[in-house]
């Protein structure tokens, strides 16, 4: 197997050709290596890679090979530094629950891709390892904060890559490189031992792929509450897979166009979101525009989340700072990392509690608001993928609100399922015909409704296939 041939096929596919001993596992991991040596110079994607890895466990997934992001997920004995100066030579003594139910379903760990310093932002260019770059144009960012992922997997260094999702990390590398990702809900996936929440609960585990049955076969094989897990969500009736196959019809659909913001869509996505309605009206849904009402002003929003963004930052690089001995200081960190540090810092328990309250209203406005409709669609992005460096301007003259308020104006779509926990994935059902870089749709469920969404998307995937549109990079 060569490395075409293998960038070629999704994690099912790759498994598939392993089960039937068309290939072994050493010609893929082989391939594997040789794509991330070839094509990771260029984008970027992946902090380090361990060819060392152990020889993978039996399983659907046996022997195909995916990446880790460098956060929220460890690996025994590997290096788990956050994209941060602070978090530098930091090793994780043991695998974390999810890393060892990965192994378990036969994946291969090859390496830690790149993120924004500590997740905060939703670009990938952190001052340890630089940008990452988008495999659809080198000149833009690959999005964040799972924006090694995202391109590793867009350039076809692998089929599947771990990836995490606070407020959008998730979807907006999916959008940015043209890709599946799901965020799932709250409690899907376990999230510890080491912690029980993160985030106050915003943040989740996923993957980022190229198909919907790779998404799909990944959750039926991982989902689920730990020992000791704060949520118990209840496990889907059937499998994420027994979806793939269906045709939902009469879906009530809601579509919102702008951002709650007022901020206006780039006129191409505004015209790839009228052709996806016309594609969902002729699949046989119900489709009505509308704008959200979650309760708070735009405002509002942004400040709970700033809270929770900085509360909970603060206390985790308070942590980091301990285990390392390094200062909390401009040597240690970024600007935009040290200012929402010190906004948490300046924050009482009563603003968390506010906070928290607040998140409660939104909560219970989209839950009234999901037994109306079945989803809501946006586009997952305003505009296109941005320039590599423009996101990041001027960071230093930014407090921590100010530094939060430029990441929702970024993406202001994403964050609303964080805050209610519900599940929401981007669908890559469009490209821009200037630039040809991807346009992803932001389709969100009811809390614990992973299956409405995966049923959607592969009947969308059958209707506007993706798989052929692949970025061409030129590598020797």
């Amino acid at each position: 197997m060569n490395r075409l041939e293998y960038s070629e096929q999704d994690g099912v596919g790759l498994a598939q050709l392993l089960s039937s001993r068309q290939v072994s596992p050493e010609e893929v991991l082989a391939a594997a290596l040789d794509a991330i040596e070839a094509i990771n110079p260029h984008i970027n994607a992946v902090v380090e890679v361990w060819p060392d890895e152990p020889r993978a466990l039996p399983g659907l997934l046996h022997g195909v090979p995916m990446l880790v992001k460098d956060l929220g997920l460890t690996t025994r004995n590997r290096l788990n530094e956050l994209g941060s100066r602070l978090a530098q030579g930091c090793v994780a003594p043991d695998d974390s629950e999810l890393m060892s139910r990965l192994r378990r379903t036969g994946l291969v760990a090859l390496g830690r891709t790149t993120l924004p310093e500590l997740a905060a932002s939703t670009t990938s260019e952190n001052r340890i390892d630089g940008p990452t770059r988008n495999p659809w144009d080198l000149t833009r960012s690959a999005g964040g904060s799972s924006g090694g992922s995202a391109a590793a997997v867009a350039a076809g260094l692998v089929p599947i890559a771990h990836a995490t999702d606070g407020g959008g990390s998730i979807r907006v590398p999916a959008a940015s490189c043209g890709l599946f990702g799901l965020k799932p809900s709250r409690g899907r996936l376990p999230m510890g031992p080491a912690v029980d929440e993160v985030w106050a609960g915003l943040a989740v585990h996923g993957v980022l792929t190229r198909s919907v049955r790779d998404t799909a076969l990944v959750l039926d094989l991982v989902h689920g509450p730990a020992q000791g897990d704060p949520f118990q969500i209840n496990p889907p009736v059937d499998t994420y897979t027994s979806r793939l196959k269906s045709e939902p019809r009469g879906l009530r659909i809601a579509v919102q166009a702008q951002a709650l913001n007022g901020q206006a869509t780039h006129p191409v996505i505004e015209a790839a979101l009228t052709e996806v309605v016309t594609t969902l009206e002729m699949l046989g849904h119900q489709v009505t525009f509308l704008t959200a009402d979650i309760g708070l002003s735009w405002e509002a929003f942004v400040e709970l989340n700033a809270r929770f963004w900085s509360s909970n930052t603060a206390a985790w690089i308070d942590a980091i700072a301990a285990t390392t001995g390094r200062p909390i200081d401009g040597s240690t960190l970024e600007p935009a990392t040290l200012a929402l540090y010190n906004l948490g810092k300046g924050l009482s328990a009563t603003d968390l509690l506010g906070a928290m309250f607040e998140r409660n209203i939104v909560s219970r406005h989209m839950g009234r608001f999901f037994q109306d409709y079945d989803l809501l669609l946006t586009p997952t992005l305003p505009d296109l993928a941005p320039f590599i460096g423009t996101y990041n301007a001027a960071q230093e003259t930014l407090d921590g609100r100010g530094w939060i308020a430029r990441v929702f104006s970024h993406s202001p779509f994403t964050a609303l399922a964080n805050v209610t926990g519900s599940p929401a994935m981007s669908v890559p059902l469009a490209h821009d015909p200037g630039t040809d870089l991807p346009i992803g749709m932001q389709f969100a469920a009811a809390f614990g409704r992973e299956d409405l969404l995966i049923e959607l998307g592969a009947q969308l995937e059958r209707a506007v296939p993706w798989a052929a549109r692949r970025p061409i990079l030129e590598v020797n």
